[in-house]
């Protein structure tokens, strides 16, 4: 039995403004409507205490799963209340949050909510194991004969298909008391690298001292012209890591332990195998992914190499590539990219372009910055009011392209509750990515045929490269680099901050080559990725949902009109599919099979034909 939040997508990004206002003095039009959700704490209350309520009634069909197929659709009928509710519950309460970090009263409310949901995973750690005493030949005569159960009936299958994974109601009783301690690891983390973290001081050549915290660190490499300084900043960013190294390799440790412990005691073969047995992914995807890009860098590489020529630099290092390649200061104020953004997906059809229409009108969206407000974007779902998305618009262009990228999100959790009852409407990460990184790339073509300025399309181009190189090739490295390392905790290695700094190395000079100089202290880059601690053999999703996108975009600028509609409809049948199959299974349905070379092969050579354009413009 599954009982959680809602589904989620956070795509965080570096938006700070610096000019920082109340909330009380932004205008009502850029600030979403929660009031959607609730109208105030008085209702919330109530059905937060409703949710108790019916946990204590979900108790009395244990023991009677096998009394027939009624009892079993009330039990799911029951806890798709128990899961709508939750997610209003959670959601008002956390989107309430993210205005204003600093209210405790609403972090306690959120404890609340996250305290009830961990008591009831406990409560109910016996559904599971009781409805695999059912033989399955008998399940499957009851879905046959039971229309209503129909919406459940993939959820069901599922069950069945981890059978050999699910332990006895004893072994996931005692699993359960260790959902929380499981997050340990990723909260020791986060209050050292964040909390705790004294970052360390640049003085730069102009005389200023700059304390060189993450935010600071993208920004400095963004804007310093003068290479010693961008060294300068590097230095000091990473020396605040390389003061704790052993510390973040014995917190590291604990998470490749934890994974190791918990794929054995499931019965799984290797960590990898039991995170991508969830979404039935087969392992040859991981390794397909991570072989045909190591044999592809080369565009990687070529794109340095023109960088370090145009910048006329005698060594590239990692921390030139951030620089612009040309001065370029266009703002674009949020009340004039609305037009273009939905204008840019007119190859997905108006109906599509009329729900973005209304996302944008609704009181979807909380637009600028404000004091106390969560830093980044996100797009959250709300199953059966809408999503609501989170930003720190600051009229940039990288802002730009990530209002798109979260409108992506927003729909395809639009379509998926349309689409889907709650059951099955929740889609997993492997296919999260698929829209928003189509919906850049649909913008990035209409902002190149219109830009009549050369030096706007140097930087949409450096844009979409960058893009590639960070979401596609520097997430399949860190990929690469989280199997090795969780290969050394099941191979009985020990795991020091030696070890992982080699490890890192070796992927280094694999993935650049000659490109760049490879400074000693990238090997610790490992120790200031979040991804890492937080949430293991997650990234490479950003890759296969990016190399999936680039395909169907590349079908929908064919030639042929036939096959331009066909991968329209492929793609919102994808977006209204939900969780409804296994994501593999989506995507082939798409016409995407992850599983063969050229669709990874279509990322690099995409990157390719970006490198030439960029190199004729300038």
């Amino acid at each position: 039995m599954r009982f959680e939040p809602a589904n989620r997508t956070f795509f965080d990004t570096d938006s700070a403004t610096g000019d920082t206002k109340e909330r009380a003095e932004i205008d009502k039009r850029y600030k979403w409507k929660l009031d959607h959700i609730y109208p105030g704490w008085e209702e919330w209350d109530a059905d937060l205490k409703k949710i108790e309520e019916l946990m204590e009634k979900f108790q009395q069909y244990r023991g009677a799963l096998d009394s027939g197929p009624s009892v079993i659709l009330e039990a799911f009928k029951l806890s798709d209340e128990l899961g709508m509710l939750a997610d209003k519950v959670f959601s008002y309460a956390h989107l309430t949050y993210d205005t204003d970090q600093r209210d405790n009263s609403i972090n306690a409310r959120m404890q609340q909510v996250q305290i009830l949901f961990a008591r009831f995973s406990t409560a109910t750690a016996w559904f599971d194991p009781e409805l695999l005493t059912i033989k399955q030949d008998q399940m499957e005569w009851w879905l046959a004969q039971t229309p209503e159960l129909e919406p459940y009936a993939f959820p069901i299958r599922e069950l069945y298909r981890s059978r050999e994974h699910v332990l006895d109601e004893t072994g996931e009783r005692l699993l359960s008391y260790y959902s929380q301690l499981k997050a340990t690891p990723s909260q020791i983390y986060q209050a050292l690298s964040t909390a705790d973290m004294k970052f360390e001081t640049a003085e730069l050549s102009t005389g200023d001292k700059v304390a060189v915290s993450y935010a600071q660190y993208t920004k400095l490499l963004r804007t310093l012209k003068k290479q010693e300084d961008r060294r300068k900043a590097f230095e000091a960013h990473f020396a605040s890591f390389k003061k704790s190294l052993n510390t973040f390799a014995n917190i590291y440790n604990g998470v490749c332990q934890r994974d190791w412990a918990s794929a054995q005691a499931r019965n799984f073969g290797s960590t990898l195998e039991a995170k991508l047995h969830g979404n039935n992914i087969p392992v040859g995807v991981y390794e397909n992914l991570i072989k045909t890009t190591r044999k592809n860098t080369a565009p990687v590489q070529r794109y340095m190499k023109l960088r370090k020529k145009l910048m006329g630099l005698d060594e590239y290092h990692l921390y030139d590539g951030s620089l612009p390649l040309v001065e370029f200061d266009k703002e674009y104020p949020y009340d004039t990219i609305s037009d273009m953004i939905i204008e840019s997906v007119a190859p997905l059809g108006t109906a599509y372009q009329k729900r973005l229409r209304k996302a944008f009108g609704g009181g979807w969206v909380d637009v600028y910055e404000n004091t106390g407000k969560r830093s980044g974007a996100y797009s959250a779902g709300v199953y059966g009011v809408h999503p609501y998305m989170l930003l720190n618009y600051n009229d940039t262009l990288d802002n730009v392209f990530t209002v798109a990228h979260e409108m992506g999100h927003s729909m395809h959790t639009l379509l998926s509750g349309e689409k889907q009852p709650y059951a099955t409407h929740s889609y997993t990460i492997f296919v999260a990515e698929v829209a928003s990184t189509l919906n850049e790339a649909l913008l990035l073509d209409l902002m190149l045929a219109r830009s009549t300025d050369s030096k706007e399309k140097i930087v949409l181009l450096q844009q979409a490269i960058d893009n590639i190189t960070g979401t596609f090739f520097t997430q399949v490295m860190f990929a690469d680099y989280e199997l090795r390392a969780h290969k050394l905790a099941e191979e009985g290695i020990p795991i020091t901050a030696d070890t992982l700094s080699e490890v890192y190395f070796g992927l280094l000079q694999e993935y650049y080559g000659d490109a760049l100089e490879l400074d000693d202290l990238y090997r610790i880059t490992w120790a200031r990725i979040p991804h890492f601690f937080g949430s293991p053999y997650y990234v490479y999703q950003y890759a296969t949902c990016f190399a999936s996108s680039q395909v169907l975009h590349q079908r929908l600028l064919s030639q042929d009109a036939g096959e331009r509609k066909k991968t329209a409809e492929d793609v919102l049948t994808l977006l209204g599919s939900g969780g409804s199959d296994h994501p593999m299974e989506q995507l082939r349905q798409a016409g995407v099979n992850l599983e063969k070379p050229e669709v990874i092969r279509a990322v690099p050579d995409a990157l390719s034909t970006l490198v030439d354009e960029l190199e004729k413009n300038l």
